[in-house]
């Protein structure tokens, strides 16, 4: 329980990659923090790519920046839609000033992207978005986890349980 008082919010939208959701949720929930999930609408319930639901504890609009500690960006098909909302992108920006961890795996690279964050950065993401990622100005390297900084970041499923293990440490550690 190394994280109690500790908040921690993930973004949602429909079609996250279940799995990239919920694990990290459960480790960090597990440690003693409180996360919650953030939507375009709170009490909307978002489907998983798998069928999983996972429902919004408050909308995006609702998120103060200062009050939480660290942030989880799943994968799936869901970061192209959260890049899309202003607000998801402020708080990305805020959180990365701060120095607090944004954690993003496979695909949700696209969000930290589009909140323009990435500029001399090291990140892994899905290949899949690898020439995204160093087109905004990152250093893309194939590992399963990558921590610079605030920032860490994972390629898939597979690597979930260092990248898990890699936020818990960064939350702990700020």
């Amino acid at each position: 329980m190394t994280l109690q008082g500790k908040v921690v919010i993930c973004l949602l939208d429909d079609e996250f990659e279940d799995l990239e959701l919920w694990y990290p949720v459960y480790r960090v929930r597990e440690e003693g923090a409180v996360v919650l999930f953030a939507g375009p609408e709170k009490g909307r319930t978002h489907i998983g790519k798998y069928g999983v639901p996972a429902k919004a504890d408050m909308s995006f609009d609702e998120i103060n920046s200062t009050e939480i500690d660290g942030l989880l960006v799943p994968g799936g098909w869901a970061p192209d839609k959260l890049r899309r909302y202003p607000k998801v992108l402020k708080v990305v920006q805020e959180l990365d000033t701060a120095r607090k961890p944004i954690g993003q795996i496979c695909h949700a690279g696209w969000v930290l992207i589009s909140a323009k964050i990435l500029t001399g950065r090291k990140v892994t993401s899905t290949p899949g978005i690898r020439d995204d990622m160093e087109n905004a100005g990152a250093t893309w390297i194939d590992e399963p986890v990558v921590v610079d900084g605030n920032l860490i970041s994972s390629r898939r499923p597979p690597d979930l349980p260092p990248y898990a293990k890699a936020f818990v440490d960064a939350l702990r550690e700020s």
